[in-house]
This record gives structure tokens, C-alpha cells and sequence, in this order.
């Protein structure tokens, strides 16, 4: 009876070590997630592909590219030419143009970089066609642009206002930043 009652004991304890272990690499592995970040971005000339590939490297952050369903032309980006699909985009601000894929599985990352170009001192509306298409609450929006002089503060003020109900972090004009500027940025979001 005593070999029984010890068995049943040890057994208890080895049960409940197990149950304990497992529960703290679930702690371990969720803490992990609440860290983990993908740089998602829109690039029409390479130029912010390369910027997003930087931030990706410096941060070891996952990547994904905004793609259009339909890439855009250099004629389509041609911002003189009223009848451009940028310039109408871009004049008015309902359009959404539409995604290669839709949806994006951004359920594992808690910080979700987004970088696009300057189109009209703001973020090109396949941007909010992004944003809309995927659940970002409780992520920490991020971001970032390139530029040809203009800054990214009229973006970010346009996300907050379009978005009230997510969260944005302080974004970034990508031109002429070193790594080190990049790397100090992104510490903010860890």
C-alpha cells in the first residue's frame, strides 16, 4: 500500500513538472511573439523595397511586400499627367486600389512596419487598402518613407486621423539614414 501511495505521489509530481514546463515555454514563446515584427511595404520604384529590405536586416524582422493587383506603369506614376492612375488615386482619397493578396496573416507579430513612398506629401491610398484589408488591432503600427524632399509628417498625422482606433509608433523618413539611426529608431518597438 505505502509502494502504492509513493507511486501515485511521484507520479503526481512528475505530472505537475510537466504541466509547469510546458506552461512556462508557452510564457516563453507568447513573450516572443509580443516582440516579433514583420516590415510590410509598397514600393512603385524599388526605392522603398530597398529601404523596408534595410529595416527587415537590422531588426531580423519578417518581410512582405504591398502589391498591387495591377503594378504600376511609369506612366502610372507619371504625377504631372491628370489622368495617371497615381494622380487620380491620389485626388481622391476614397479609392482603394486593389491587392494582390487581400488579406496578410499578421497574426503572429505584434509591431507591423509599413513602409510606402511620398505620393503627394502623403502615403499612396494602397496604403489604407492595406490597412483595411487586415486586422491591426492591438499591433503597433509603424511608418516609414522615402522621399524625394518632403517629410513624413503629414502621413502620419493622415494614418492617426484615418485610424483612430489603432496604434501607431513614431515613423521614420528613410533618406540618407545610416544603419545606426535605423537601429535606434526600431529599439523603441522592442
Amino acid at each position: 500500500m505505502n509502494v502504492t501511495k509513493i507511486l501515485l505521489t511521484a507520479l503526481g509530481l512528475i505530472t505537475f513538472s510537466l504541466t509547469s514546463c510546458s506552461q512556462n515555454k508557452k510564457t516563453e514563446s507568447m513573450k516572443q511573439n509580443d516582440n516579433k515584427a514583420i516590415v510590410c511595404y509598397f514600393s512603385a520604384t524599388g526605392t522603398t523595397e530597398a529601404a523596408a529590405k534595410r529595416i527587415a536586416e537590422i531588426t531580423g524582422a519578417d518581410i512582405y511586400e504591398i502589391a498591387p493587383e495591377t503594378r504600376y506603369t511609369a506612366a502610372d506614376l507619371d504625377w504631372t499627367d491628370s489622368l495617371s492612375r497615381s494622380y487620380v488615386e491620389m485626388h481622391n482619397r476614397e479609392r482603394r486600389p486593389a491587392l494582390k493578396d487581400s488579406v496578410t496573416d499578421l497574426s503572429n507579430y505584434s509591431v507591423v512596419y509599413i513602409g510606402y513612398p511620398n505620393w503627394w506629401n502623403t502615403h499612396p491610398t494602397i496604403i489604407n487598402t492595406f490597412i483595411e484589408a487586415n486586422d491591426l488591432k492591438g499591433k503597433t503600427i509603424v511608418p516609414f518613407m522615402t522621399s524625394g524632399g518632403s517629410n513624413i509628417i503629414n502621413s502620419e498625422k493622415e494614418l492617426k486621423e484615418q485610424y483612430p482606433g489603432l496604434t501607431f509608433g513614431k515613423g521614420l523618413l528613410m533618406n540618407g539614414k545610416s544603419d545606426s539611426e535605423i537601429r535606434d529608431w526600431t529599439k523603441q518597438f522592442k
